[in-house]
């Protein structure tokens, strides 16, 4: 088995080898060409975002504000109209899957990679040619449909999010969150489910 198919089935795997550093400079270099551009370059940005994401179909809508990070392009699948504010990263270590209609606030982190808490374990080590090895494993994260992402959102491995839910800015989400609520904090819980009492348009005229 591949430490690459280690990953995938969530093993203890070495995300030092040659195979997977290959994948992530190609990523990280289509990152430095996209966070390059400026806001007149449309074009230009579309055939990046096609090349970053290429068997997705992100609709008739999609934005990526600059600067993004994405670790590893072949771990991540992105719905239909989608929008991420400025510095979204995609941390490796598994897989994330996005749902339709998603937002994405600014500052947003998918964090799938998870590392040792013990010290020895965690060390980067060597063999005697200065070969190095750096083992992790990782969790996938889901994200469903007509999910919105606040500000300073950190979503962790092994999480899933439920369609319609929102996360509260500055939360970290260390556990499953259902449908339809409004969840925030530190670690992440739910607060309540959103109703129709919600609307903005309800809102603005009681204010």
């Amino acid at each position: 088995m591949t430490e690459y198919e280690k990953m995938h089935n969530g093993m203890i795997y070495d995300c030092l080898t040659e195979e997977l550093g290959r994948v992530q400079k190609n990523s990280h270099r289509l990152c430095e060409e996209y966070n390059r551009l400026g806001v007149d370059d449309g074009e230009a940005k579309e055939k990046l975002l096609k090349q970053l994401f290429p068997g997705d179909d992100f609709g008739a809508f999609r934005v990526m504000e600059t600067p993004i990070f994405i670790d590893n392009n072949k771990e991540i699948t992105i719905g239909k109209n989608f929008y991420s504010n400025i510095h979204f990263s995609f941390i490796g270590g598994n897989t994330a899957q996005i749902g339709d209609n998603v937002f994405i606030g600014p500052y947003c982190t998918l964090a799938t990679g998870i590392h040792s808490l013990i010290a020895e374990e965690r060390r980067i080590s060597f063999d005697e040619d200065g070969t190095a090895h750096d083992f992790e494993y990782g969790k996938p994260i889901r994200i469903g449909d007509d999910v919105w992402l606040a500000s300073n959102v950190t979503v962790c491995g092994g999480v899933t999010i439920g369609s319609g839910s929102v996360i509260g800015a500055g939360s970290v989400v260390t556990r499953d969150i259902p449908a339809g609520v409004l969840a925030a904090g530190n670690p992440c819980k739910v607060i309540r489910k959103i109703t129709e009492e919600d609307s903005m348009y309800r809102k603005v005229r009681r204010e």
